[in-house]
């Protein structure tokens, strides 16, 4: 668990009773409502609201040019390509899209690009392959707004486009017949949010101005509309939320095969899905085949009708899921392997890693997790043939697209924004892209470092099963509607427990009150570095678990620290250690930080001494030297003195840190080490 800056929501008492009072919710909604910063009680009511209630489609710029060309096609029997994308959005977009055309006696098929050998959009091949195959109009689905060369391609070859996207719009867009993208400049639609699968149902409900009403095609299509906007990670306001919520109750009653099907792969079959369900369960299965082979079979599973067919791609789906695993795995572990070995890439404000031959449909989850293991963004680039292609994610306060952009020379390619890009580039520029990307870091004079948000802190002896029942009022949670994350603060930690032969932990804690369990799946007793005794914060989830009747409150672990620690203070010293490590240039003040003196080393080495070395990352050591006067940044100097003059063996992983002693180690001075003499 690495170090986070941890805020907590500060609650308008006040304000909360007013929302309990007014809309009839339980005190703990009341008080995430108020959090939520509503600028009036028209939007905590939209919020709260169960009715469906979109907006006129055609407020979307170009709509009503849409329509018109699509019933064109209808009319005259044109054959019509619906091209898609091998992401869970991009591959929902494109089997509502087909499925209606299809049901509506459209002349139509499907084209979902290969992410290998075609990459993402409109491609000159793919056009020229839809040419061939007679096809009179191409409708985008999740991309196309930047295909401007290919959309030109198109009108000279005789085919008509229309781009439906939901991604930035770049300065110049492509000559299509329309253009629905909600982000466009010129457009007067109210809500902006929409996935690719969002602005599909839009454009549906246009064509069905005269025909089937929103709750007809919101039963037919709002299963894949929830699914593919919950896996884009889109905001989950406004119409998604009342495209997610609807969604959610049709998914639920299985009435298409393929989710039917996918769900009992799952083990989900009897259980309820909830948002959170469709992000970690089920999108990952959808993502993983258009990553590792072709997207296509994930349109099948949502398209087909015969159950015993769902269950044959379903299975796909599951194995393409596990041998995505095990690429994951193993490109993480060599990436981790790389960093830990190379303190120029370590110590850098932005982790920037290559490797030969990652797949490249799986770098992107790469970056994410070393991002969450090292608490920075993180960039991974795949080399073949002399070409890199990354993927990158950053963490909260980080706009990762506009360091890529400050790069932009070095690059072929790049895209994407404040949390996650891509980019291409020659592989003899990653040296340099590397040095230019944490030059930008450098230049930035905001703090940016990992952030727990909590919304609210709770009284551990007032918890209550109630609690738990009261939230559902608030889903579907996701993006702008975090799931909520509570806070137990200066509790004492009583008891550790295992679980699963070791492979999830219970802890037990107390505050002017009974022992209170929490559950930390996936924690193992020796990663937890905490011991009995010590007095902790705890982030945790609310939860219902029922059993044979019976209903109990269960909460689960997200994140633990030690609580009367000033952790912003320990990342901005971690920060100006790691910065003296990479060779940067320190003010007077950043040196003061680091100025290790002989007593910081003697403190240090007697308690190494008496423990027979340490165990756990840094920040752990530096509470357990709590009373002694040294900071986070002088105590990592003074192990990696230690580690040059012989004096200890550190093996470092992102999340453990061993500290073994030299047996007769040699005499030395300390400060001759040569980590510290570079600070005279």
């Amino acid at each position: 668990m690495n170090i986070k800056k941890w805020e907590v929501n500060k609650v308008n008492r006040e304000r909360a009773a007013y929302i309990m009072k007014k809309y009839g919710v339980a005190s703990l909604p009341a008080v995430l409502l108020e959090g939520k910063n509503f600028e009036d009680d028209s939007e905590i009511l939209e919020f709260l609201s169960e009715a469906p209630n979109f907006s006129d489609p055609f407020l979307i710029k170009d709509m009503e040019k849409a329509v018109d060309r699509i019933d064109r096609a209808l009319n005259d029997s044109e054959k019509i390509c619906v091209y898609g994308d091998y992401d869970a959005d991009g591959v929902t977009s494109s089997a509502v899209l087909f499925s209606y055309l299809e049901s509506v006696g459209a002349d139509v098929f499907y084209y979902i690009p290969d992410r290998e050998t075609e990459g993402y959009g409109l491609n000159v091949g793919a056009v020229e392959k839809l040419r061939s195959m007679d096809t009179d109009l191409i409708i985008t689905v999740d991309n196309g707004i930047s295909a401007y060369k290919e959309v030109e391609l198109a009108n000279s070859l005789g085919m008509d486009v229309i781009v439906t996207d939901h991604h930035a719009v770049p300065e110049k867009m492509p000559n299509a017949k329309a253009i629905l993208n909600p982000h466009r400049s010129d457009d007067g639609s109210p809500y902006k949010e929409f996935s690719g699968v969002g602005v599909v149902f839009k454009l549906i409900m246009a064509l069905e101005k005269d025909g089937l009403s929103v709750e007809e095609l919101l039963d037919l299509y709002s299963d894949l509309c929830a699914l593919g906007t919950i896996a884009d990670v889109v905001s989950l306001t406004g119409e998604n939320r009342m495209l997610v919520r609807e969604g959610l109750k049709r998914l639920n009653n299985d009435t298409r095969p393929g989710l039917a099907a996918l769900r009992e792969k799952l083990g989900l079959s009897e259980k309820y899905i909830s948002s959170t369900s469709v992000a970690f369960n089920i999108a990952p299965k959808i993502n993983a085949c258009g990553r590792l082979g072709s997207a296509n079979r994930a349109v099948e599973l949502f398209l087909t009708e015969d159950f015993s067919h769902a269950r044959i791609r379903a299975d796909e789906l599951m194995e393409e899921n596990d041998a995505r695993k095990e690429l994951e795995t193993e490109i993480l572990s060599q990436a981790v392997k790389r960093i830990e070995s190379d303190p120029d890439i370590k110590n850098r404000r932005i982790l920037i890693v290559d490797g030969k031959d990652w797949h490249p449909g799986v770098i992107g989850i790469a970056a994410a997790r070393l991002k969450d293991l090292y608490g920075k963004p993180a960039v991974v680039i795949s080399c073949s043939n002399g070409v890199g292609k990354g993927s990158g994610r950053s963490i909260e306060g980080y706009a990762l697209c506009d360091a890529i952009a400050y790069c932009k020379d070095l690059l072929t390619v790049f895209g994407g924004h404040p949390m996650a890009a891509g980019l291409s580039l020659p592989e003899f520029n990653i040296p340099e892209f590397r040095e230019k990307m944490n030059e930008y870091a450098y230049m930035l004079e905001e703090k940016y470092f990992p952030t727990l948000r909590i919304s609210c802190a709770l009284n551990p002896a007032k918890l209550n099963i109630d609690m738990a029942l009261s939230l559902p009022c608030l889903e579907p949670f996701g993006t702008d509607n975090p799931s909520p994350l509570f806070g137990l603060f200066d509790v004492e930690l009583k008891r550790i427990v295992p679980l699963s032969g070791g492979k999830h932990i219970k802890i037990f804690v107390s505050k002017n009150s009974p022992e209170i369990p929490i559950l930390f799946f996936g924690v193992t007793p020796e990663e937890f570095p905490y011991e009995t005794g010590d007095m902790i914060n705890a982030a945790v989830t609310l939860g219902v678990n029922e059993f044979n009747g019976n209903r109990e409150l269960n909460l689960y672990g997200k994140d633990i620290c030690f609580s009367k620690v000033d952790y912003e203070r320990l990342l901005e010293s971690k920060r100006v250690c790691d910065d003296y490590m990479a060779g940067v240039d320190l003010t007077d003040q950043m040196r003061s930080e680091l100025a290790v003196t002989r007593d910081d080393f003697a403190v240090v080495y007697r308690f190494l001494k008496s423990h027979n070395g340490f165990e756990y990352l840094p920040d752990v050591l530096y509470y357990r030297l709590s009373d002694q006067n040294i900071s986070l940044g002088k105590l990592m100097l003074v192990l990696e003195a230690m580690k040059q003059l012989g004096l200890v063996e550190i093996n470092s992983t992102p999340v453990k840190m061993n500290i073994k002693m030299i047996e007769n180690p040699p005499k030395v001075n300390i400060l001759s080490a040569p980590i510290l003499t570079k600070l005279v």
